[in-house]
C-alpha cells in the first residue's frame, strides 16, 4: 500500500473539495462515508459513488470499493477509493499517512491523533494540539482556509454564511416527518414559493428565488427541521455542477496544514510514493 496515503472521512462537498486537490497533486486518497449518504451538493461530492458505483468531479473520478481489499487496485488505476465504512475500521486497516476528518459534524465524533501521523480536522468541533494536529477554518468571511496549529477553528453559528444578501433563507428544511421527494432538480431555476419537493405528502416552497444549487436523493427517509437542499441567489447554473469557492479554500488550507506538519515530522516525501 501507499506510504503516502490519506485517508478522509466524510465524502461531502468539502471534503470532494479536498479529496479533488489531494489527487491532482499525486496524493492516493480514500474516502469513508455512511451507507446512505444524505449529501445536499450532490452534483459535487464524492459520495454519489455509494449510489452509483463511481462518480467524477471535474476530472476526476471516485469508485465504490466492496472492501479495504480492492482500495489498492483503484488507487493503481488514478481513481479515488470510496468505502462504506461509518466505523473507521479502515482507519487501522490501511494504517495512512494522514486522516482528513471532513464530516462537518460541527463536533468531533471520535478522531484523534492516536489514527495517523498527521490528523487534520475541518471546521469547528476540533482543537489543535488536543485531539487532531491541525484545523482549517470553513466559517465564510477573512479566515476561510486559514490553517490553525493551536486551538479551534471559529465556533459554529448554527447559521450559513451570507451569499447574495441571504443567509438562513438559502436553505431548504423538511417541514416534517416523511419520504423526501424531489420535484425539481439541482441546477433548475426556481421561483420564491415554488414547490422544489415533496415530503411525505407535504409541499416544500422555495424561500428565495435562485437556483437550486443542492438538494437531497429521492427516498430518504426524513425528520422535521432536517436540511434537504439549497438555493443560491446568483442562479449561476454552472455554479451547480463544479467545487465551490468555499471547498476550493478549505482544500488549500488541508494541503498546507498536511505539507507543514509532514515535512516538519518526516522530511520532504515525493507524490506516488509505494512502499516496497
Amino acid at each position: 500500500m501507499y506510504s503516502n496515503l490519506i485517508l478522509i472521512k466524510g465524502a461531502g462537498d468539502l471534503a470532494t473539495g479536498t479529496a479533488h486537490r489531494l489527487a491532482c497533486c499525486g496524493f492516493p486518497v480514500v474516502m469513508l462515508e455512511v451507507a446512505e449518504p444524505t449529501v445536499i451538493r450532490r452534483t459535487v461530492a464524492f459520495a454519489e459513488a455509494v449510489y452509483h458505483g463511481e462518480y467524477s468531479v471535474e476530472g476526476i473520478t471516485a469508485r465504490l470499493a466492496a472492501s479495504t481489499g480492492q482500495v489498492e487496485e483503484i488507487l493503481e488505476a488514478g481513481n479515488v477509493a470510496v468505502l462504506v465504512d461509518p466505523q473507521w475500521s479502515a482507519v487501522r486497516l490501511l494504517q495512512p499517512m494522514a486522516v482528513i476528518d471532513a464530516i462537518i459534524a460541527k463536533k468531533n465524533l471520535g478522531t484523534s491523533t492516536s489514527e495517523a501521523p498527521v490528523v487534520i480536522g475541518l471546521g469547528p468541533g476540533f482543537t489543535a494540539g488536543l485531539d487532531v494536529h491541525a484545523v482549517v477554518e470553513t466559517q465564510r468571511g477573512h479566515d476561510l482556509g486559514k490553517v490553525i496549529l493551536s486551538g479551534a477553528a471559529a465556533p459554529n453559528t448554527g447559521s450559513p454564511g451570507e451569499i447574495g444578501g441571504y443567509s438562513m433563507e438559502r436553505l431548504l428544511r423538511s417541514p416534517g416527518e416523511g419520504i423526501f421527494r424531489e420535484v425539481r432538480a439541482i441546477g433548475d431555476i426556481v421561483k420564491a414559493g415554488e414547490v422544489v419537493a415533496m415530503v411525505g405528502d407535504t409541499p416544500l416552497h422555495a424561500s428565495i428565488p435562485g437556483v437550486l444549487r443542492g438538494l437531497l436523493r429521492s427516498g430518504i427517509s426524513v425528520t422535521p427541521g432536517f436540511k434537504v437542499g439549497d438555493i443560491d441567489p446568483r442562479s449561476t447554473r454552472e455554479h451547480c455542477f463544479t467545487i465551490s469557492d468555499k471547498a476550493r479554500s478549505v482544500a488549500g488550507g488541508a494541503l498546507e496544514a498536511l505539507l507543514h506538519l509532514f515535512n516538519k515530522e518526516e522530511g520532504l516525501w515525493m507524490p506516488n510514493l509505494k512502499q516496497r
